[in-house]
């Protein structure tokens, strides 16, 4: 019997396992390119937590993590028209800028000291924060009468002492916070003393609405809106004002690196301080009226 050719080996049969072999190929390739393109349509993991959160009108906040709090295309219907008062400098001279920052989460954070983690305050410490323990006096008394002493653990925002002092070159700055004096006035003693502050305002100075307790009215301290804006971790503390607000991340011990005053906060106050009317360029950015309308509060308990 003679040997066999090789196009005798290729017969028939052989061909049809190829093609039996390329079809199933192309039919696994199919069902693998329909599930990339069903992935395709849901975020990776480490943003499904931030993209669900921003979905959410009643708890989404995005704060300041580059001076953007809502990102809108165009304004919505809703949006309120503030145009800045236009003021001719050689007749009116501009006036500088009042800037009115808040306390805890905003410049320091606080923890009592005898409940403050270990590896906590390890964690700040070897991060670097600035920090100080602190005697405070209590509203609460103790047995005999006496008013209770707490003890409490303080940690600066990084950057805290240069931001005081490269603001007050440029700005009045007021300090106003929801805190007791008995707490908060030692506390400021100790990051103010330079005494950059004019004015210092405590819990006595906020208002409660029908909205929210221990809101800040910045017509306590200036009537004109023009040139005076409020630095706070919680938005709601300028509910009165929105155009007036910078919402701001808040601070914890937890944030070592933390570097928001002097690199995103600092910048947008040096902007606004060369504005005739800051309420413009603030809705531009974080359009807060629209998000506190979202959290149902209407546009006839604000002051504009």
């Amino acid at each position: 019997m003679g040997e066999l050719t090789q196009a005798e080996v290729y017969s028939p049969r052989t061909q049809q396992v190829w093609r039996a072999l390329l079809s199933w190929l192309a039919f696994f390739f199919q069902i693998f390119f329909q599930i990339i393109r069903a992935l395709g349509h849901y975020p990776l993991l480490s943003f499904s937590s931030s993209s669900s959160s921003s979905s959410s009108s009643s708890s989404s906040f995005k704060p300041l993590p580059s001076v953007e709090l809502v990102e809108h295309d165009s304004p919505p219907p809703s949006a309120l028209e503030i145009t800045a008062l236009d003021y001719s400098p050689a007749d009116h001279p501009i006036q500088k800028l009042t800037v009115v920052l808040d306390l805890d989460e905003t410049l320091v954070c606080a923890y009592e000291t005898s409940s403050l983690p270990a590896a906590l305050r390890t964690q700040a410490i070897e991060g670097g924060l600035n920090w100080f323990e602190l005697e405070c006096v209590s509203i609460d008394k103790e047995g005999e009468g006496k008013p209770k002493i707490n003890y409490v653990t303080v940690f600066e925002r990084p950057g805290l002492k240069e931001f005081l002092k490269k603001l007050s070159e440029f700005a009045d700055l007021v300090l106003f916070t929801a805190g007791l004096e008995g707490y908060a006035r030692p506390l400021v003693d100790r990051i103010d003393e330079e005494n950059r502050f004019s004015l210092r305002l405590y819990r006595p100075s906020t208002i409660s609405t029908e909205y929210r307790e221990h809101v800040k009215d910045l017509t306590c301290i200036s009537k004109d809106l023009c040139r005076i804006v409020i630095v706070d971790n919680n938005p709601f503390s300028f509910v009165l004002q929105p155009v007036n607000g910078i919402p701001c991340i808040p601070f914890s011990a937890g944030q070592p690196h933390d570097t928001q005053l002097l690199d995103v906060i600092l910048p947008l106050l040096k902007q606004l301080s060369e504005l005739n009317d800051v309420r413009p360029l603030l809705y531009e950015k974080f359009h807060m009226p629209d998000w506190f309308q979202k959290q149902g509060i209407p546009a006839s308990s604000w002051t504009l």
